[in-house]
């Protein structure tokens, strides 16, 4: 029994320090394990996208209440407002919201089915619903910190907004989307951290960081790498909905983690 007790102890011990994150940091392991076990989803979504017969490319708008839920939540636990909890933390509250918006989809397309109502203003209307809560919990806004990422966040946008008449890789509204929601993540980013005392927490990004010494590293590292995965999914991949899901993934990643780090450094500042 003894031993038993002793292996279940280091199992859970590993499990939170490797996988579940509390810390102030991700890690090689539970980087590799979360981007498995998000390719798994996307998989999964793209069946469930085919069995549906929709477009994943439609839900670009009507998810950002979903997105932001799952951020501000997130952030409202950076900032003790919330509490930490297995639950209310990575990975276990953008399950929870991923969840959420699935069984959501499902319904408005039931509703859909029934009554005609577009299941995308469906989805949008349940979204807002559910983000109330978190933005009644914000107890303050650093409004420069705020104008200090929308306006990186613009400027940097400003340019591939402008070469999109010049370049067909951008004359695709959700390409360029993808990119200008990815800028966001890293204006957020560099805000953050170059005049902020704040720190990345992801593998790679953070040992770049470290090397530019400044965070302004992450506009062409994502730039290019986001870049480059558009002009790949476009060139090689020729299936509609694996095409356009992969582009939504990328989406809610940028949305995601951008406002989940715009959100925790307004309140916390």
């Amino acid at each position: 029994m003894l031993l038993e007790s002793q292996i279940i102890d280091q199992v859970s011990q590993f499990i939170t320090t490797y996988l579940i994150y509390f810390g102030p940091g991700y890690n090689i392991f539970n980087t590799i394990v979360f981007g498995i076990v998000l390719g798994i989803i996307v998989i999964l979504i793209i069946k469930m996208f085919r069995f549906i017969k929709k477009d994943p490319k439609d839900l670009i708008f009507p998810v950002i209440p979903f997105i932001f839920f799952g951020s501000s939540t997130r952030a409202l636990v950076d900032n003790g407002i919330y509490p930490l909890s297995y639950f209310l933390i990575t990975p276990g509250i953008y399950f929870i919201t991923g969840f959420m918006t699935i069984i959501t989809l499902l319904a408005s397309i039931y509703v859909e089915r029934k009554t005609n109502f577009d299941y995308r203003y469906f989805i949008l209307i349940v979204g807002v619903i559910i983000c109330i809560p978190n933005l009644l919990k914000i107890p303050h806004i650093n409004l420069i910190a705020l104008l200090q990422v929308i306006g990186a966040w613009a400027i940097i946008s400003a340019i591939f907004v402008i070469l999109r008449t010049k370049w067909n890789l951008l004359r695709d509204k959700f390409n360029l989307s993808v990119i200008i929601a990815q800028i966001f993540d890293a204006s957020a980013t560099f805000v953050a951290i170059d005049y902020y005392p704040y720190m990345e927490q992801h593998v790679l990004p953070n040992a770049l960081i470290g090397l530019a010494g400044t965070a302004l590293v992450m506009f062409p590292l994502k730039i290019v790498i986001i870049l480059l995965a558009l002009y790949v999914i476009d060139k090689y991949i020729e299936d509609k909905t694996i095409k356009n899901m992969l582009k939504l993934a990328i989406f809610i990643l940028g949305i995601s983690t951008g406002l989940r780090d715009l959100l925790s450094l307004c309140i916390g500042t």
